[in-house]
């Protein structure tokens, strides 16, 4: 039982350090363009050949 004593803080703390890094994700807007992505890699705008 006194593990118990040691296992809940650090598991709230790891809870809490994980939700402060998903609430900064929010706020550096990493989450604002997600189908952008999935077109670019379609996209035949950009060649990925080496010049020659």
């Amino acid at each position: 039982m006194e593990v118990l004593a040691i296992l809940i803080p650090v598991s709230l703390f790891l809870g809490g350090l994980g939700l402060a890094a998903f609430f900064w994700t929010l706020k550096s807007k990493q989450y604002e363009d997600p189908k952008g992505d999935a077109h670019r890699i379609l996209s035949d705008d950009y060649d990925d050949k080496p010049r020659q």
